[in-house]
């Protein structure tokens, strides 16, 4: 990334940050306080592709934001470390499935697949956490998470080949 400061006699300040990929962020900082910001598709550009005003306070949450303030990426060699141990997915229970129209309980899923339900979306509803005496329809999307092959145990449990 290429950042060029330079100074806009009595207006204020004028930040560039030139991208790898040929385009631009330009912050103009106003002596008011006053913040705008642009983006150039086309770093060559004589024409912003977007412009929006900040207020000081913004332009400090965005920065804390690209800064990790809130979260931070895990590392892509942490994610194949967990690949085998921990995996979370959303499997479709159809109409076949041994444990559609029983509750999560009377399922047995975590016996019988080791996985664990941890979210179900019914409809248009989210159910975050759902109790034991939770009944399992068919088109339910169950959150679960396990080992890669208590998923796919589970997933085969949902389809209806167990």
């Amino acid at each position: 990334m290429n950042i060029s400061v330079s100074q806009l006699p009595g207006i204020g300040q004028k930040i560039s940050l030139k991208t790898s990929e040929d385009s631009m962020l330009v912050l103009i900082v106003h002596h008011t306080g006053k913040r705008e910001l642009y983006f150039f598709d086309d770093a060559d550009s004589e024409e912003a592709d977007f412009a929006m005003d900040l207020t000081s306070d913004e332009t400090r949450e965005l920065g804390a934001q690209l800064l990790g303030a809130t979260y931070q990426p895990v590392d892509a060699n942490k994610l194949k470390m967990f690949k085998n141990q921990i995996v979370v997915d959303w499997v479709d229970l159809k109409q076949a499935s041994a444990i559609a129209n029983k509750t999560i309980e009377e399922a047995e899923i975590r016996n019988r697949t080791g996985a664990t339900i941890i979210g179900i979306v019914q409809e248009n509803e989210s159910i975050a956490i759902p109790e034991a005496d939770t009944m399992l329809t068919p088109g339910d999307i169950l959150m679960s998470i396990g080992k890669q092959d208590q998923i796919d145990s589970l997933s085969d449990l949902c389809k209806g080949e167990d």
